[in-house]
């Protein structure tokens, strides 16, 4: 096993067509910690776009591998499990950071365990890795208005009231996973687990 080293992967869709989407507002917060870590997140590796600080937040003292899947969302889990394998460690050092239909945007819910809860992205890990014990920092997009319209709303891209608050989420997400870095993903559960935490105000 690799010592104190955590995979952190932010899922989204490869392709210029889906940057901006709700369902690439993991990749997105993944990309913003790497700007503020100072991590070039370019090298092809395990079918994804990979990077790697050692020089982390105080308390943590690892390498922080960060992992952006270029397979489609519904094929991430291949990305991951080469990628642990490589590594040398096990689900409890991977934190994937993705896009939550159940919850509003503007709140984050970190979590350990559970169902895919819809996500097909964190449905290909559980497949590829045959177990759900790894981390998730779930990030609220909202629900559409029928359970029918949920792919057509996770591939489209945000209101204008939504666009206001993106930036704060992403900066609070990011917070939020220094955060577990510097104190624990505990630390970081107690902390960002309610509403107000991203610093934005949900949609009614």
């Amino acid at each position: 096993m690799s010592e104190n080293a955590v995979v952190i992967v932010g899922l989204g869709n490869p392709g210029p067509e889906y940057a901006g989407t709700r369902h690439n507002l993991g990749e997105a917060c993944v990309r913003e910690l790497a700007s503020r870590l100072g991590v070039e997140v370019a090298r092809k590796r395990w079918r994804s776009l990979v990077g790697f600080a050692d020089q982390s937040p105080p308390g943590f003292g690892g390498r922080i591998w960060l992992v952006l899947p270029q397979t489609f969302m519904n094929l991430s889990g291949q990305a991951v499990r080469a990628a642990l394998r490589d590594v040398g460690v096990g689900p409890e050092a991977l934190w994937v950071v993705h896009d939550e239909l159940d919850l509003p945007l503007c709140r984050l819910r970190i979590a350990f365990g559970r169902s895919d809860a819809g996500n097909n992205g964190v449905r290909s890990i559980i497949g590829a890795l045959g177990r759900d014990d790894f981390w998730r920092f779930r990030i609220g997009v909202g629900k559409p208005a029928s359970a029918r319209h949920g792919v057509q709303h996770v591939l489209g891209r945000w209101s204008r009231a939504e666009a206001a608050r993106v930036p704060a989420v992403t900066a609070g997400v990011v917070d939020a996973l220094e955060e577990a870095l510097r104190s624990g993903v505990v630390r970081a559960m107690d902390l960002y687990n309610r509403a107000g935490s991203l610093g934005c105000e949900e949609l009614a």
